[in-house]
């Protein structure tokens, strides 16, 4: 490559990061944080704070919906939005938010998660309500379904199928595969190229068999990787736990600009916290995106009432956000990696707190873990794509081959582009 072609290359980067930059600015500066806190805080109201009178009750659904006759159990349908959920933006998400917006992000994770239960109950109760069958006698169901039958309005359904379709089959998706392959690359140096090849291969096999292979294979993993995820970080918590006070009272002053910057420290501003936040807490838990209600819709509910699929999905997002993000979160902040000079970004930041408190072992740990992580994630992500292809051709297989081989050339996209690009691609996608 010529040193021309080199710097071609440079500028048509930057023109792209500049376009994208003003499309994240727009959404997520002026539009969506008004939008998905408000409808949030609308929901919430309405239903008498749902999320925090009835999270037992949640509890008690999920644990009555791992039985079932025939179909998929809202169990494995649980798991599998888990699967969704948890991935790279419990981990690289959070310390991306950390990075950009300070400690005061995690606030507002917080908060787009609480009132995110809310919209999450709702759109999953209605994929319930309005979910059909395929040709093959499997509920389909989601946003675009109820926008169809609900408001009989099927171009805003095809819209929003169209949307999630680039979102969450092939953006998402790339991430997940740059995290990965970024995340093994950093801890024993393996070839992102070749690792992108097995990644695809291995997505490949579990895409291919649909949703029903996609529920089994996330109910078998998701429990396993998210209680040895949580062991390690309530590790690191009792290690460290006289400074948990003080992790909170930064995390609240961060959040309200009351934390002024230390000597040679960077100041964040309010904003920086709040759109980094919500925007990072937002693609974690997805809560408002209507995209685990696609996948909820395939659920046969125990009672089998649509409001039942709703708990379960409601406690979907206390779990994704305010248990294994600020797991996340906890880790980074009491290992003190953010103050030193040399501070790593994205998800080698995590694998620094991690090795200053445990030791090197602990990148063969998170090796495992941003691996199973972020490929389950993958999986499930082309679940509620697949739905949606299906929706556009009328409920039949129509073009699914074709989608899937997409889905696996983004993969391997993800795996060798750099991580500023997939992330901002990310977040305009979603928005």
């Amino acid at each position: 490559m010529t040193n021309t072609d080199s710097t071609l290359i440079e500028s048509m980067n930057e023109a792209l990061m500049s376009v994208i930059g003003t499309i994240n600015g727009l959404l997520w500066g002026q539009v969506l944080v008004y939008l998905l806190v408000g409808v949030g805080i609308y929901f919430t109201v309405r239903l008498g704070f749902i999320q925090l009178r009835q999270l037992g009750h949640s509890v008690k659904i999920l644990r009555s919906g791992q039985e079932i006759d025939s179909g998929i159990s809202s169990y494995q349908v649980f798991c599998t939005s888990m699967a969704a959920r948890v991935g790279t933006g419990n981990m690289a998400g959070v310390a991306v938010a950390l990075t950009v917006g300070g400690p005061g992000a995690i606030f507002w994770m917080w908060v787009i998660a609480l009132f995110g239960m809310a919209t999450a109950f709702i759109e999953s109760t209605l994929a319930q309500v309005y979910k059909v069958k395929d040709v093959d006698g499997q509920y389909r169901g989601g946003p675009a379904y109820y926008m169809e039958k609900g408001l009989g309005q099927r171009w805003m359904g095809t819209l929003f199928s169209i949307f999630l379709i680039i979102a969450f089959g092939l953006v998402f998706n790339a991430v997940q595969a740059n995290t990965i392959t970024d995340a093994l690359n950093h801890s024993f140096g393996f070839d992102k190229t070749i690792m992108g090849v097995i990644i695809v291969a291995v997505s490949g096999f579990f895409i291919m068999g649909g949703l029903r292979r996609v529920a089994s294979a996330s109910s078998k993993i998701v429990p396993v990787m998210a209680v040895g995820y949580l062991a390690i970080a309530l590790i690191i918590v009792i290690m460290n736990i006289t400074e948990i006070p003080a992790v909170l009272s930064l995390i609240v002053k961060s959040a309200f600009g009351w934390q002024e910057a230390a000597a040679g420290g960077v100041a964040y501003t309010i904003a920086q916290a709040m759109q980094s936040g919500i925007a990072r807490g937002l693609f974690s838990n997805e809560a408002g995106m209507g995209s685990a209600a696609n996948i909820a819709a395939s659920a046969t509910p125990n009672p089998n009432h649509p409001a039942s699929q709703g708990f379960v999905q409601m406690l979907g997002v206390f779990v994704d956000t305010l248990i294994i993000c600020t797991a996340s979160a906890a880790m980074i902040m009491l290992s003190g990696v953010m103050d030193q000079p040399d501070a790593a970004t994205g998800i080698s930041l995590l694998q620094q707190a991690l090795t200053n408190e445990l030791g090197g072992w602990t990148s063969y740990f998170m090796a495992l873990a941003i691996l199973l992580f972020c490929f389950t994630s993958i999986i499930a992500n082309y679940s509620y794509a697949e739905t949606n292809v299906m929706f556009l051709n009328g409920n039949s297989k129509k073009g699914l081959f074709g989608f899937r081989l997409c889905v696996l050339a983004m993969v391997m996209f993800g795996s060798v582009a750099s991580l500023p690009v997939v992330w901002n691609l990310a977040d305009a996608s979603m928005g």
